[in-house]
């Protein structure tokens, strides 16, 4: 097909570039546009249409984003075939704020060179054979140089286990501490919810701890450890997901005397790792009891499925039973890809790159909703908005969707048979234009400026 078509873009109203989007949906619905059809190239459209490049260019993008839009550098633009369209999993015109996209900054180059180089570098057979712990060495390395200030306290690399990521060095932390018939993992009353997901996959009952201004409440945690038997503990002392807040160094300490007295485990979750601690790790403060997990899938890539995990000394030969048991291993070509990655002399200004367009999505989401109760840090891509009396949590989100934002409610973040929480958590998208996410934001606000009438208490 060729591309002759051009929408009526003076039937549309509201910013240029939205109103193309809607118009290409439109056509494509109609079937104006067809599957595999060319749009005509941006400064061809946009004297057609007598608006600038970079609005044409931006509605291409957010098309392309979505799944509606196919390009390739040289071959132009083109209307996605109906196979590529069912499988994006993207909803036309929302704006995805449920979970953290990162920004491509470089990474993505440095990833593709990184399968390259290991594709050619691999000794005959290596594709041959399952995964070795020795053959992981190099990533195990590139982690100690990653987290060389790290407050971690004592280990080698041999202390360091490799999983498929952060989720999965849960699961199996779990699946080495856990005994028993009715095993009971204690979290955080407003929490990831992966530490639930991971504990129900293990058989294991979950019960809240209560938060106040420091952290978790010591005496509450005392209080359930010795009512429940409960073995394990899971937290973040940086940041709360999904709250941001971080636990004071006097209360780890307290924690940490908590579970000294009980023999309870502790799981530091520190995946949102901004590459700066504000206190000692649980690994640090409970050399015996203390487990320590990350994975770069926050700062550099989710792509990259691997994590690591510094269990207690004694623990290590438990956990690498339970990996081996469970998987045999991360893969060799993750392991080489993820050390040429993060020893990468590029690496430290992508980084830099990601948080500064994390803490400029930051600003526009503050500078919007600073009248309200809203928790955020910088270089961490999320903001917990409190809701005003008139908002449920579940129905905020709903109103939001509906108007074209999809956020998560605090209750995907608490138990079942917790207190109800009014807040939502909305995450930074850094693959989308900035000016988009500046809409959805507005929408948020608008919103909350206007909570429901008909709410009675």
């Amino acid at each position: 097909m060729g591309t002759n078509w051009q929408p009526l873009l003076a039937q549309t109203g509201g910013a240029k570039y939205r109103a193309l989007v809607d118009c290409i949906h439109l056509a494509i619905k109609k079937g104006e546009l067809t599957q595999g059809q060319k749009l005509p190239p941006v400064r061809e459209l946009a004297y057609r249409l007598d608006i600038t490049p970079g609005t044409v260019a931006r509605a291409y993008s957010i098309l392309v984003d979505q799944g509606t839009l196919t390009a390739g550098v040289g071959r132009g633009t083109f209307v996605a075939e109906r196979k590529s369209l069912d499988l994006s999993g993207e909803k036309p015109d929302i704006i995805d704020m449920r979970s953290p996209r990162i920004p491509s900054m470089g990474q993505e180059t440095l990833i593709r060179e990184a399968l390259r180089k290991v594709s050619n570098e691999l000794t005959p057979n290596a594709l041959m054979r399952y995964p070795e712990r020795q053959v992981n060495l190099p990533a195990r390395l590139a982690f100690m140089q990653w987290m060389k200030d790290a407050p971690l306290g004592s280990y080698t690399v041999d202390d360091l286990v490799t999983t498929h990521g952060g989720q999965n060095a849960i699961l199996h932390v779990m699946q080495s501490v856990l005994r028993g018939a009715d095993p009971v993992v204690l979290v955080d009353a407003v929490t990831f919810s992966g530490f639930r997901k991971a504990a129900e996959l293990c058989r294991a009952r979950v019960v809240g701890v209560p938060w106040d201004g420091e952290g978790p409440d010591p005496e509450a945690l005392e209080r359930l450890v010795q009512s429940t038997g409960a073995q394990l503990y899971c937290t973040s002392s940086e940041v709360n997901n999904p709250t941001t807040r971080i636990m004071s160094q006097r209360r780890r300490r307290e924690i940490a005397g908590v579970a000294l007295r009980h023999g309870l485990h502790v799981v530091d979750d520190d995946c949102y790792h901004t590459g700066q601690h504000q206190g000692e790790s649980f690994r640090a403060l409970l050399p015996e009891l203390g487990w320590y997990v990350s994975s770069p899938s926050k700062l550099v890539s989710p792509a990259m499925r691997i994590g690591f995990t510094i269990p207690p000394r004694a623990w290590v030969g438990d956990m690498l039973r339970s990996v081996q048991f469970s998987h045999f291993g991360v893969s060799s070509i993750l392991a080489e890809v993820f050390a040429h990655v993060m020893t990468h002399p590029k690496l430290p200004g992508i980084i830099d790159s990601v948080q500064a367009r994390i803490n400029s999505d930051l600003r526009i989401a503050v500078n919007h909703l600073g009248g309200y109760a809203i928790r955020w840090r910088s270089n961490v891509p999320l903001v917990w908005v409190e809701l005003p009396v008139g908002w449920r949590a579940p129905a905020f989100a709903q109103a939001a969707e509906a108007a074209g934002v999809e956020i998560k409610s605090a209750d995907e973040f608490t138990l079942r048979d917790g207190q109800a929480v009014h807040a939502v958590r909305l995450a930074m998208n850094g693959q989308i234009d900035q000016g988009r996410f500046e809409e959805g934001v507005a929408i948020v606000r608008k919103l909350l400026d206007n909570p429901p009438r008909s709410f009675t208490t």
